[in-house]
């Protein structure tokens, strides 16, 4: 059985340090976004949907392709990292070397 909670397009989260609007956060194998600043130990929400404009590591990304979002670089790559990089979803916008973001549609 299963009752309907909500659509999902954001979870709540309750951080243990202050986060700012735009930040990205792991939790799990799920990658989000804060739409708005949230302070340590206070109900917020974050985005599981959406394109966003995200940093990028060195290296051109072609529209279409898988991300990984690295949480120690703190950058979206085309690398799993083997696994460490949580997948982000994928690239709407192809992106040059030289761009130090990528557009991507989150997906879970």
């Amino acid at each position: 059985m299963a009752e309907y909670v909500q659509m999902g397009d954001a979870v709540d989260f309750v951080p243990a340090a202050d986060v700012a609007a735009g930040d990205v956060v792991v939790l799990g194998d799920m990658v989000g976004v804060a739409k708005r600043a949230i302070q340590a130990g206070v109900l917020g929400a974050l985005s599981l949907v959406g394109v966003y404009d995200f940093a990028k590591g060195a290296g051109a990304i072609p529209k279409g392709s898988r991300l990984y979002w690295d949480e120690t670089a703190k950058v979206a790559t085309t690398s799993d990292g083997g696994g460490a990089n949580k997948y982000l979803g994928k690239s709407v916008k192809d992106a040059a070397d030289a761009d130090g973001v990528v557009r991507a549609r989150l997906s879970q």
